[in-house]
């Protein structure tokens, strides 16, 4: 039986390939503020993240997800027991319209503007795994995985949100921002309400541990 990680991988790749070769596939599911603002296309919010701008935007955003899905979808498991995987699938989901609210706010009567991928669903599975063994080493493209989640996530958030302000490169940084910090809030969220988990704290000891 595939993982939920499998199967969103697999589905988006599947629609992401129809769309590279169909334009109204893309015209279709693309976030669009004015057709969100205008015609009630709401599902835009969610759509968006099943298709993407070339092979290479799509290999990055699924191998980033494929490498941290496997171990959050693992860690829900243990700490929700069966409700780990809809608990998992619900953040990667929620994170798709979430990451985007503070992109439309700024941009719903844009004509201009558009946006597709999962950069903001797969930052929020990456900010979860990294919140919940912030000591687990990463890298990035050639550089080895040698740096600990704790360091690499405050100097993502950091530089996301200066690219976010400065703009002009066609890449919507504000998304990965706030799917980021939604993976964190929702980790938080789900384990204070549903077990006694304290993610918080397991974060702090984790850091203090590994300067020990």
């Amino acid at each position: 039986m595939f993982s939920i990680t499998i199967v969103i991988l697999i589905l988006t790749c599947i629609i992401s390939f129809t769309a590279f070769s169909n334009q109204k596939v893309i015209n279709d599911l693309i976030f669009y503020p004015p057709a969100i603002t205008q015609r009630n296309q709401w599902y835009r919010f969610i759509t968006n993240g099943v298709i993407h701008a070339d092979i290479a935007h799509l290999a990055f955003n699924m191998f980033s997800f494929y490498m941290f899905g496997e171990f959050v979808e693992k860690y829900f498991m243990a700490l929700f027991d069966e409700r780990g995987k809809i608990l998992f699938i619900t953040m990667y989901i929620t994170a798709l319209p979430v990451c985007l609210i503070p992109t439309y706010l700024q941009n719903k009567d844009n004509y201009h503007y558009r946006s597709l991928g999962a950069s903001g669903a797969v930052s929020a599975v990456v900010f979860a795994g990294i919140f919940l063994d912030p000591t687990i080493k990463i890298g990035l493209l050639i550089i080895p995985p040698i740096i600990p989640g704790f360091i690499f996530g405050p100097l993502y958030l950091i530089l996301s949100a200066y690219m976010a302000k400065r703009g002009g490169d066609n890449i919507n940084h504000s998304a990965h921002f706030w799917g980021a910090v939604w993976g964190i809030v929702f980790v938080i969220i789900t384990c204070l309400l549903l077990t006694r988990f304290n993610p918080i704290t397991n974060f702090l000891f984790q850091v203090k541990n590994y300067f020990s």
